[in-house]
């Protein structure tokens, strides 16, 4: 629940997800679309089954987000879009900066840089995270395999969630960089370099 603490328009949501953290009273209905009072964890029970199916995918998927918790999912999609991208799309374009990250719940992508394959992604995984992280232009371009269906989130709002819910922003930091240090880790794998070999500093980008 929402509680008002001794300052005037604070309320705190430490129930909800437990840790302390506090919101102005003005900000709640513009970022969650809830009233002062109403109980966060309500949220949980206006996602639609629909909706909540595409959840359990991001939730359960490997190699996706995975030290996020059903109320940070809850968040995330509440203020993200879902859209449909036709096969043969440029989802993200190298060079271009889009200030959007998508996390896929259908479909493949395949993620190319000059050219030159470097992954191919599917159900639970984010696409867009590395230019968010260092707040540039795509560093890659990726393009639909398969029809797409993806939760397309603003960096805005990724930054207006992280500032509010700092430990979501722990946890969501914390899986990109498991999920960078898998992808780095196959790409050494694949060329057949061991660890300390110079020619890691190659595949770094």
């Amino acid at each position: 629940m929402l509680r008002r603490s001794e300052r005037e328009g604070i309320y705190s949501c430490t129930p909800f997800l437990h840790w302390p953290c506090y919101a102005h009273v003005s900000l709640l209905p513009l970022i969650y679309g809830i009233e002062p009072g109403e109980s966060l964890s309500s949220m949980n029970k206006r996602i639609e089954p629909a909706q909540e199916q595409l959840v359990s995918i991001l939730r359960t998927a490997k190699n996706g987000l995975q030290y996020l918790t059903q109320n940070d999912w809850v968040l995330l999609v509440d203020r993200a879009k879902l859209v449909v991208v036709k096969k043969g799309s440029t989802l993200i374009q190298q060079g271009k900066q889009t200030r959007m990250v998508y996390l896929l719940v259908k479909g493949r992508v395949t993620i190319e840089t000059s050219g030159v394959k470097i992954a191919q992604i599917g159900p639970g995984q984010i696409c867009g995270e590395m230019a968010f992280l260092e707040d540039t232009l795509a560093s890659a371009t990726a393009t639909v395999d398969e029809d797409v269906e993806a939760y397309a989130l603003s960096w805005s709002a990724l930054s207006d969630l992280f500032e509010l819910f700092p430990h979501l922003a722990s946890r969501f930091y914390r899986s990109l960089a498991v999920n960078l240090s898998r992808r780095l880790r196959e790409q050494i794998t694949s060329k057949g370099v061991v660890p300390g070999d110079k020619a890691i500093e190659k595949l770094k980008v």
